[in-house]
């Protein structure tokens, strides 16, 4: 037993003599460096099993550790380097973070203490986040920014400015890390999505582009060129890219929700359910994931399963039309018209109402033998369907583009839009960013009227008396109620803490 230990440990000292530490962490830097993180990690750990105690290695495996969201290893590390003799503001800042990622936002902010930098300011925000405090996390943010610049910090705080809609303020955040890191990775992709946020989809794909190739290693920036590719209408382009996507990081859970979504949208239905069964029993029913599972088990005969998803998805989401659509053709599979009525009718009935919604309100209305299904018929037949789903595309291209005016006009144009909530909710939406305060909420206030328990009216209604300075108590409470109803939406979140809750 002794000669087999001793050749084990002479076999295992041969393999450490095999590893130029200096090479591997040359290697680690320059993974570190093209933001490949997890090939740092891989390359300073070979390096440490030479040389274990070596500070410099030690730091940038804590480093990497934190950019990869590894609280617990991160924290390991840096007990290594506290025994080491390393202390100081540095260590603090990093300990922090380790311990933010593990949830203890107590001891990060006994390891800040009184420390006003913006190191300090971004992880406190950061925590202020993680709790929902919306209102402490743009103050703190805001004192972090003050207090000078940091890269992260204004990666932090111009998202937070862009899920407000804020897109001036997420421009200068975005200056400044343009100063500091102008290639970082989330320098370009912040880039883009401004880019997207003001309708300059050209210039957004570019930002993404430039960003693949620099970081080929990194599945953001093809992901996000997948997203708009397929949002515009560009399926062929949209796959091209999430398969890139997946060539680079097949695991990470973005690249499956968009290898998922492309193979729902191609019709790929045992694809969907391979990549997705395994993970039935955690779905997340306000995500989109869980709705292609739903479509393909539907189109693979597993219908009964298919609804009771589609089911629990309405009761957390009830405004999602995709949802309703689903239902409503499980519904319709199953044989129950009724059902499939009562839960397509909210979007047949609106003047909104495409082939799609009303074809599927004529099979349940035919299928229960409802006295509605004349009117669905003749809207179906009626020559100004075309012509209001025409108006309606084009406005909504028109708010893509923010030319809130065109937007306007075209909505306008809609005959019945006085009358449906969905028309007068995206009208106040466009009053509101043209500046018409008082028109906006007129028809915020008429959507709501409506249909005054959908969260997205009293949003709306809360919203565009915000952005006019009208009734701050008034749109607080309506902001409120609208995230009572939907708490896991991050816009109505910024704006409630943007009114001050």
């Amino acid at each position: 037993m002794r000669r087999i230990l001793a050749m084990m440990a002479s076999m295992a000292l041969a393999a450490c003599s095999h590893v130029d530490p200096a090479a591997r962490l040359a290697e680690a830097k320059a993974a570190f460096a093209a933001e490949d993180y997890d090939h740092a990690r891989i390359a300073v750990l070979a390096a440490l099993e030479v040389q274990g105690d070596n500070r410099e290695m030690l730091l940038l495996l804590a480093r990497a550790e934190l950019a990869l969201g590894d609280g617990e290893g991160a924290a390991r590390t840096l007990a290594r380097l506290s025994d080491g003799g390393m202390h100081g503001s540095d260590w603090n800042e990093l300990s922090a973070q380790a311990a933010l990622l593990r949830g203890q936002s107590d001891a990060m902010a006994r390891l800040l203490g009184a420390d006003q930098g913006p190191v300090a300011w971004r992880l406190r925000g950061e925590a202020a986040q993680a709790a929902g405090d919306m209102v402490a996390a743009r103050a703190d943010f805001q004192r972090g920014t003050a207090a000078g610049a940091d890269f992260r910090l204004a990666w932090d705080y111009g998202r937070m400015l862009i899920d407000a809609d804020d897109i001036d303020g997420a421009d200068r955040a975005l200056a400044v890390m343009r100063q500091a890191g102008p290639d970082r990775l989330d320098t370009l992709m912040t880039a883009g999505l401004i880019a997207e946020r003001r309708g300059q989809m050209d210039r957004a794909m570019q930002a993404y582009a430039g960003a693949a190739n620099r970081y080929a290693t990194r599945p953001e920036p093809l992901l996000a060129m997948a997203d708009l590719a397929d949002r515009y209408g560009d399926l062929a382009h949209a796959a091209g890219y999430a398969a890139q996507a997946a060539a680079r990081a097949p695991d990470v859970p973005a690249v499956v929700s968009m290898t998922v979504r492309i193979a729902d949208e191609q019709g790929q239905w045992d694809k969907v359910r391979a990549l997705m069964a395994p993970h039935e029993a955690a779905l997340d029913l306000h995500g989109p994931d869980a709705l292609a599972y739903a479509d393909a088990l539907r189109h693979l005969g597993r219908t009964e399963a298919a609804r009771a998803i589609a089911q629990q998805a309405l009761s957390l989401s009830p405004q999602n039309p995709k949802i309703r659509l689903l239902l409503a053709q499980c519904d319709i599979d199953l044989g129950d018209g009724a059902g499939a009525l009562r839960t397509i009718r909210p979007l047949a009935d609106s003047v909104l109402a495409g082939k799609p919604e009303l074809d599927l309100a004529i099979r349940a209305a035919t299928l229960a033998r409802d006295g509605a299904l004349a009117g669905y018929v003749a809207r179906r037949n009626a020559p100004q369907l075309a012509t209001i789903n025409a108006a309606s595309m084009a406005a909504m291209a028109a708010m893509a583009r923010r030319d809130w005016a065109a937007a306007l006009t075209l909505w306008r144009t809609i005959p019945g839009a006085e009358g449906d909530a969905e028309v007068q909710k995206l009208m106040a939406l466009t009053a509101s960013r043209l500046g018409q305060g008082d028109a906006a909420i007129g028809y915020a206030d008429r959507a709501l009227a409506l249909d005054s328990t959908n969260p997205d009216m009293l949003h709306m209604a809360g919203v565009v008396r915000l952005n006019a300075g009208r009734d701050p108590e008034t749109s607080r409470s309506l902001l409120h109620q609208a995230l009572e109803r939907d708490p896991t939406n991050h816009l109505f979140r910024a704006d409630y803490a943007r009114a001050g809750g």
